[in-house]
């Protein structure tokens, strides 16, 4: 299936970049442009995109904002955050708000598409690296940390033990087939595992499950 993508950023040359790599990929197909956060908050709602490629620095609405609006629309969208540098402080936002990864600016052609791919079949593009330093960076910005407005402190009692021993991996950045590997189970087995951990803690997706499990003190960034 083509996965369709909306490119979100205030500079005409990285839409049109960013258009023609995409462009030229066989099953991703680039269905329009947006401006400004509040513009890709109205082409999502016209055009429903499955990746939403968004920029966070923009004028009239930030791409964080963008990304709530998107995100609580409760729409197939995915948001892939874009950024200039990999600790920008508000990647860290943007993934609380909602979105399923983030790349760089100056990724390549291949890392690009391949990232649209992956955050389009609803997994994490977050390295376990990547994750651990965002956490360990800007979890220090409040002393009490704030879980998701959709879960709440001890939701994760509702888990059984096997279920949250694969919330535990999944923050680890481990992929399903990881996980299955070190449980010694079926990956099917682990594919439920996550659905469900998803569904109990009302989380939209791995990214989401991965920064809960670290705001709620599961796993500590070290």
């Amino acid at each position: 299936m083509t996965i369709r993508v909306l490119i979100a950023d205030d500079q005409m040359m990285v839409r049109e970049g960013f258009s023609v790599l995409l462009g030229a990929m066989p099953d991703i197909e680039v269905v329009g442009e947006a401006v400004n956060g509040r513009d890709a908050v109205e082409r999502v709602r016209e055009l429903a995109p499955d990746v939403v490629l968004m920029d966070i620095r923009m004028p009239e609405m930030n791409g964080i904002e963008a990304t709530r609006e998107i995100v609580a629309a409760d729409g197939a969208a995915k948001v892939l955050v874009l950024t200039t540098f990999d600790l920008d402080e508000y990647v860290y936002q943007a993934l609380r708000a909602g979105a399923s990864g983030f790349l760089l600016k100056d990724a390549s052609a291949r890392q690009l598409a391949d990232g649209v791919r992956v955050v389009a079949a609803g997994e994490a593009l977050l390295a376990p690296s990547v994750t651990k330093r965002l956490i360990t960076e800007f979890s220090k910005l409040s002393e009490t940390p704030r879980l998701m407005p959709a879960a709440q402190q001890g939701s994760y009692g509702d888990l059984t033990d096997r279920e949250t021993e694969v919330l535990v991996l999944i923050a680890q950045g481990l992929s399903n087939g990881e996980i299955a590997e070190r449980l010694v189970v079926a990956e099917s087995t682990i594919k439920t595992h996550v659905s469900r951990v998803l569904v109990k803690l009302g989380l939209r997706d791995r990214t989401q499950a991965a920064v809960f499990a670290y705001e709620a003190r599961l796993v500590r960034p070290g």
